[in-house]
């Protein structure tokens, strides 16, 4: 780990002097420092010291680690006045502390009265690790039957045959469908009727759907008997407080958006060039309500810019239909999150969500112009671009989302139309802007071959590619691979893209799903489903030799696919189990399911990223892991296979998407970088403090830096 300027002994000997010169010559300091100790004067090792404000334009909190002795150091903190306490596994939240920089503060904490005190601030995936799938004689018969239909219509969602066969199959779906969205083992979620589950699910419609693909009444009395064994009082296993490494953790939180707001992801800088846009904006979408949020750390200011449609398309998301040429019916193509509730469901905010660009991901730029997937206008096939209308692929099926930017120094925004649909977004080295997001194909736009000023340019700009394999050898494509593709990265070292499908969205649940390789050179395409037990590929990243790296979120593991090992590219999908290598991410497991191995997880990661460019200070090519259900982000170093751990102890249930890391000033160390997140739970008020952010995580070299 990078070392600080001056080493350990420079920081210890600056607080020293800071704390035994008095008030006086303390006054100037930017820091809070302290101890925190128990009732008997023992120290509290590897508990979060918590410090917020709303004395700042948008609220602010930092949060830091106690060290062996209880000590602890809150660095940088800008002017204004904080209240302080202490949370930690085993305790009760402290009394907050009133304090300014230049403080010094000693905190009491107080024990946990019972277990149950104790993990009221255990995180989710603590509480999930309870809960018990149904037992093997339901599944392998006949599916339910479901009234689901529309966009994610897929095999095994009606009567039928079940696509689960084992209970573990059935749990690694679950994960996949029921975390989607917001986090399963939290509060809101710990029911103990089936009929609660039921009213829930009726709340949105996607919910619904999921439900239903799941088995209904299955899935709703498996949760129901888990609530109500946690209403009988049964209490998770404590989770460990941090330990070496994992308590040099420093967390400065920026509130964004309101109690309404989807945050899905964020963009700090050019994930190629991570010195872009140093010190500047930090920019995330509302998917929910069409906004791009804003947050300037310099200023601790948020704004958020309305993002617009072209002719005036307002159909939310949940309303949207497509309509094929030639008068087919029209049908709904549409997505029902919170606030667009099923037939006969309740929206616990009528109203409240009205967004129909539903903008999903962010990507910035060598010029600092923020590109987002988002939708434009209908989705009917007679409104598609006259440049796509020759191709069937296009025309025949539907597509959800186009592209637009914006621009932060003109304030001005950009929208682009695509034949393809689009979901997350990446460059390549030649500034080639990759997109996932489609069903049938994957999509390129070349900026450069843009002009504003030329709107036909918008065609001249774009190419897509079906997605179809040579399944036999004889070195034609002659399959078609169907399924949502969920992540996307563009490979340097040969110039190829990868994107992941997981199973259950628009492929078949039940299934490992699969990395997507696709050569632009050749146009051709090769399919690599993970080896049993994985699966659930979503998010997908490469690291500095060219290695693809994804979380399987239903299986519970990290994996790394080097194609170079293969001995076969050829395929459906299981022909190169070779170039496989995983690994089990730690964690709580549901007992039940011990012999399933990693699929027990109670964890589930929603995306992955891999840190290039050492912005955090765990070393060049860290892979960061989504612990969506457990308020973490788990780094893995490829060099030692090592796990940390690095907790967001408050607001409770924060749930992380996209990743970002960002260099604003090589010659500050760890100050002078940091990892970017954002807190995408939705609905938002299942979260502690019903308010979205924006946040940094830096590494310092040992608790007590500043």
């Amino acid at each position: 780990m990078r070392k600080n300027d001056g080493g350990r002994a420079r920081h210890r000997a600056a607080l020293a002097g800071a704390l035994l010169c008095g008030a006086g010559s303390a006054m100037a300091a930017d820091f809070i420092s302290g101890s925190v100790r128990n009732a008997a004067h023992a120290p509290e090792a590897g508990v979060w010291v918590i410090a917020e404000t709303a004395d700042l334009p948008t609220p602010y909190r930092k949060i830091v680690v106690t060290d062996d002795a209880g000590r602890f150091v809150l660095p940088e903190l800008p002017a204004a006045k904080y209240k302080v306490w202490v949370r930690g596994y085993g305790l009760a939240d402290s009394t907050p502390v009133e304090a300014e920089p230049g403080a010094d503060v000693a905190l009491t904490a107080t024990i946990a009265s019972d277990p149950l005190e104790a993990a009221l601030v255990y995180p989710a995936n603590a509480w999930f690790s309870l809960f018990t799938p149904p037992p093997a004689a339901a599944f392998g018969g006949k599916a339910e039957s479901s009234a689901a239909a529309g966009l994610f219509a897929a095999p095994g969602a009606g009567a039928g045959d079940d696509p689960f066969k084992t209970p573990a199959a059935w749990f690694a779906q679950m994960k996949l469908n029921c975390v989607l969205c917001h986090q399963v083992g939290s509060a809101p979620t710990r029911l103990g009727e089936a009929s609660a589950f039921d009213h829930g699910f009726l709340k949105a419609g996607g919910m619904n759907y999921f439900a239903e693909v799941m088995g209904r009444k299955r899935l709703t009395g498996a949760l129901a008997e888990w609530g109500k064994l946690i209403g009988e009082g049964a209490v998770p296993p404590a989770p460990p407080r941090p330990m070496g490494v994992e308590r040099n953790i420093v967390i400065r939180q920026w509130a964004w958006g309101d109690r309404y707001t989807y945050a899905h992801d964020e963009v700090a800088t050019d994930k190629r060039d991570p010195r872009v846009n140093a010190g500047g904006p930090v920019y995330g979408v509302d998917l929910a309500n069409d906004y791009l949020l804003v947050v300037d750390p310099r200023t601790h200011t948020a704004d958020r810019i309305k993002v617009p449609t072209r002719n005036g398309f307002a159909t939310p998301w949940a309303e949207q239909t497509y309509k094929p040429l030639g008068g087919g019916a029209e049908r709904p193509f549409g997505f029902g999150s919170m606030g667009d509730p099923w037939p006969g469901g309740q929206s616990s905010a009528p109203g409240a969500y009205k967004n129909p660009a539903n903008p999903h991901n962010p990507m910035m730029d060598a010029q600092g112009r923020v590109w987002l997937t988002t939708q434009i206008r209908r989705q009917w096939a007679e409104d598609t671009p006259a440049w796509c209308k020759q191709d069937a692929v296009i025309i025949e099926k539907s597509h959800h989302r186009q592209l637009g930017y914006y621009e932060p120094k003109a304030k001005r925004w950009q929208l682009l139309d695509t034949c393809y649909g689009t979901h997350h977004l990446q460059f390549d080295a030649d500034g080639v802007l990759w997109t996932s997001g489609d069903d049938f194909v994957i999509g390129g736009f070349d900026p450069r071959k843009f002009d504003p000023a030329k709107p036909e340019s918008e065609g001249a700009a774009q190419r897509h590619s079906e997605v179809r394999i040579d399944s036999d050898g004889d070195g034609k494509a002659d399959q078609s691979i169907v399924g949502f593709h969920y992540g996307v990265i563009p490979n340097p070292k040969d110039r190829s893209v990868w994107s992941a499908v997981p199973p259950g969205i628009s492929s078949a649940p039940g299934t490992p799903g699969w990395l997507l390789r696709y050569d632009p050179a050749t146009d051709r395409h090769e399919a690599f489903s993970p080896p049993a037990p994985g699966t659930g590929p979503r998010g997908v990243d490469v690291d500095t030799q060219g290695r693809v790296w994804t979380a399987l979120a239903g299986s519970g593991q990290l994996a790394m696919f080097d194609r170079a090992k293969c001995k076969q590219t050829w395929g459906t999908g299981a022909q190169c189990p070779e170039g496989w290598t995983t690994w089990e991410v730690p964690g709580p497991r549901v007992a039940v399911l011990a012999d399933a191995g990693p699929v027990a997880s109670a964890d589930m990661f929603y995306y992955l990223w891999v840190d290039q460019f050492d912005t955090l200070g765990l070393g060049p090519d860290t892979v960061i892991v989504n612990g969506t259900n457990s308020d973490a982000l788990i780094a893995f170093q490829p060099a030692t296979e090592r796990f940390v751990t690095l907790r967001v102890p408050y607001p409770l249930n924060t749930y992380t998407r996209g990743l970002d890391g960002r260099i604003d000033d090589e010659k500050l160390g760890w100050k002078g970088r940091g990892l970017w997140y954002t807190n995408g739970l939705d609905p938002m008020i299942h979260s502690e403090v019903q308010q979205s952010y924006v946040a940094k995580m830096q590494l310092r070299p040992d608790p007590l830096a500043h």
